[in-house]
């Protein structure tokens, strides 16, 4: 009874539920290790006493919470302070006022921002603790809109270097929002990646969440490349001929995308042009980005220079390397100087050019325009890692329990964020990653955004199912989310498909975070089950962080890894094999995002041609017998083809598949959702899936360029003058007159 006190307190569950009516008890010694991660000594009863009085001598000593929120609507409770204390406030731009006795309404009344909050009670005890004061809602978006979602790197031009890159982003925002009448435009993370080779192309397990990857930068956009000369332009001019084959090879002979090969040859151009002196201007504007990124940049440019010497695991380091803060490392610091400016110089650059694209969709008509993604963690070696080891838990992983659809559970290989420590920061380290995210977009998509409430961590060397679910404190996550957003002007669209524990779509609503559904998996179980889950199609769009495991992350999973929770049968039956109708566009829910498929799961045309029960069933990844599941797959796309027509939105005839593709976006119009978004490669009728959950080295995830029908690559170029994709686009403009 002790030790599952200690697991309350501390906000780590010893049961969980994977499905109504069940209860799965918690192994004992898993949660003793969770707590441990957590600095809690469970291991024995006098342990767990000694931690239970800790606990309780610290909670009757504390004046203030680790951190106070605060919001109009919601003051902070403040009933622990004693008779007589007297509070003061030093707000976040440097002024300071005495509030006298406590008065929760008057702190919430304060600006919006980061304060100060200092209590002193009688007998000479004080306590100081950050106050965040954050608005009750996040921005709507404004007015209606529809727009694409697109992989980015998928998205290659006749200009992009193998891989599509900031300046086809830009272009793509110009010519949808004029041509198209596009409201925004929904991309994958941009994080940095842990370089290789190979360097994983899932852009769901990055090395930094805080700052985006160079990889993306277009090099003939930089100022400094006009102004080569001699070799060095002759050098220029002989890696841009070399890019120039490497994207033939992908366009023109059916190469998949290579990362790796891309950034060998932009690195080489990118050390050229950092040699290249910055204009006066130039050098200011650049000055200004490192001073105001401080501390966050050098510690990125100091990893990344550090893993040229070294490795990318900073685990395998030298011993004093492995502390960012350490005089080792103060001392290599200084002997790496060009190596940090350069790796500096290439996070200005990508800002720079992040902000062109998203001055491009404004300019271009878009009320959104870019919707950045954040991936639900970071990879273990990475440099997000590296440089804020006190707020991760050493030796867990994120995953997902086991459930109905995947009996093992699973490993995404990503350390949790420690709720304990981040409260002790007055929440600094996710405010930061936040705004830096939010610095050029108008929205910005949370993947597995339950996150914010609770998360499963699984032990290091432990199986998935040997986990536990550690709770978060989602008023304060929230509302950091809510100051930013407000801060930055963006809306916030939270990726809630899945198993999602009661309330939690209810408290994202409140606060005005936009939800996220799917055309497929939008169906009434009876019961009040609104939105249970399709089998495991429904968490397949789901719960993970959307990306093929990396080998070292699979042992003990289902292979899905940070590919998605669930995702590996996406074909699986409703466990209840209860029939489920198919939701009426009125009864969608009006605070979402809604699409018809995601990059997670089979494209329009695939599902409606059944290829992508062809392509499983040729992986060996079917969940039940290849005769049953293709007649499910045949059952589900007839009953959807009957309701289309019934609802008059298929007058061209079931047998058409592009014309199918059309009603089912007609069908995403009439529902009341407040973004429509059309999944780019659905707009030329690609078959293939950009991530097939389930697969590493079987099916090449995140390497495919955007194609056709054919399987022949389409260039943004061709993507413009598509007939079928302004056909499709026609449908959802005119939707909205």
């Amino acid at each position: 009874m002790g030790r599952a006190r200690l697991a309350r307190l501390h906000g780590v569950a010893t049961s969980y539920a994977p499905s109504p009516g069940t209860s799965v008890q918690i192994a004992g010694d898993t949660v003793v290790a969770v707590l441990a991660a957590l600095g809690v000594d469970a291991s024995t009863p006098h342990a767990v006493r000694a931690a239970l009085a800790a606990y309780e001598d610290d909670a009757r000593r504390a004046l203030l919470p680790r951190t106070v929120v605060a919001r109009p609507d919601r003051p902070p409770d403040l009933a622990r302070l004693p008779e007589g204390t007297v509070l003061r406030v030093e707000t976040g731009d440097g002024e300071a006022a005495d509030l006298g006795a406590p008065d929760p309404a008057a702190l919430a009344r304060l600006p919006l921002g980061v304060h100060v909050l200092e209590a002193r009670a009688p007998g000479g005890r004080t306590a100081r603790a950050p106050l965040i004061v954050a608005p009750d809602r996040v921005p709507a978006p404004p007015g209606r809109s529809h727009g694409f979602l697109v992989q980015l790197y998928s998205l290659l031009s006749r200009r992009s270097w193998g891989m599509g890159d900031l300046g086809d982003l830009a272009d793509l925002a110009a010519w949808s929002g004029r041509a198209l009448g596009t409201g925004f435009l929904q991309l994958n993370p941009l994080h940095a990646a842990v370089p290789g080779p190979p360097t994983d192309p899932s852009p769901y397990r990055p090395s930094s969440r805080r700052f985006p990857d160079p990889v993306h930068l277009r090099i003939e956009h930089i100022p400094e490349y006009a102004h080569l000369t001699g070799a060095a332009r002759l050098r220029a001019d002989e890696l841009a001929a070399r890019a120039e084959a490497l994207r033939s090879e992908v366009l023109e002979r059916g190469a998949l995308i290579d990362r790796d090969a891309v950034w060998a040859l932009k690195r080489e151009a990118l050390e050229l042009l950092w040699a290249v002196p910055l204009s006066p201007g130039r050098r200011a504007a650049y000055c200004d980005f490192l001073a105001e990124q401080g501390q966050a940049l050098e510690d990125h440019a100091i990893w990344c220079a550090l893993a040229e010497r070294h490795g990318t695991d900073w685990r395998g380091w030298p011993a004093e390397l492995r502390d960012p803060r350490s005089p080792g490392t103060a001392r290599l610091r200084h002997r790496l100087l060009d190596r940090i400016d350069f790796h500096c110089r290439l996070a200005w650059l990508t800002d720079q050019q992040l902000a062109a694209a998203q001055r491009a969709a404004r300019d271009a008509g878009m009320a959104v325009g870019l919707v950045h993604d954040l991936a639900v963690g970071v990879h273990p070696s990475g440099a997000d890692t590296w440089a804020q080891q006190d707020a991760f838990a050493a030796g867990m992983s994120i995953g997902a329990p086991p459930d109905a659809f995947n009996a093992r559970g699973q490993d995404w290989g990503l350390p949790p964020w420690r709720p304990d420590a981040l409260a002790a920061a007055g929440y600094a380290p996710y405010r930061e990653l936040l705004r830096g995210l939010l610095r050029h977009a108008g929205a910005l998509r949370i993947d597995h955004v339950m996150g914010l409430f609770r998360l499963w961590w699984v032990p290091e060397g432990r199986s998935p199912t040997e986990g536990a679910y550690v709770r978060y404190d989602g008023e304060a996550m929230l509302s950091v989310l809510a100051l930013e957003a407000q801060r930055a002007g963006a809306a916030v669209i939270g990726e809630d498909l899945g198993t999602v524990e009661p309330g939690v779509r209810e408290a994202l609503a409140a606060r005005g975070v936009l939800g996220t559904s799917v055309l497929w998996f939008e169906r009434d179980y009876g019961n009040g089950e609104r939105e249970a889950e399709d089998g495991a199609a429904r968490t397949a769009a789901s719960d993970g962080p959307g990306a093929a495991p990396a080998p070292e992350a699979v042992a003990g999973s289902s292979g899905a890894g940070p590919a998605g929770e669930g995702e590996a049968a996406p074909d699986a039956a409703p466990a209840s094999g209860a029939t489920a109708r198919i939701l009426a566009p009125e009864e969608w829910r009006g605070a979402c995002l809604a699409t018809v498929t995601t990059h997670d799961l089979p494209t329009t045309a695939a599902r409606l041609t059944g290829e992508d029960v062809a392509l499983r069933e040729r992986l060996g990844l079917l969940a039940g017998p290849p005769e049953r599941e293709r007649s499910r797959a045949t059952q589900e796309r007839a009953e959807w083809l009957r309701e289309l027509v019934r609802r008059g939105l298929l007058p061209e005839g079931p047998g058409d598949e592009e014309a199918a593709v059309k009603a089912v976006h007609r069908f995403l119009l009439r529902t009341p959702a407040r973004m429509v978004g059309v999944w780019l490669p659905d707009a030329v009728g690609d078959r293939r899936p950009q991530n097939l959950p389930g697969t590493w080295d079987e099916y090449p995830n995140w390497r495919l360029p955007i194609a056709g029908p054919d399987g022949r690559p389409h260039t943004l170029e061709e993507l413009a003058a598509s007939p079928r994709l302004h056909a499709l686009m026609r449908e959802l403009s005119d939707g909205y007159r």
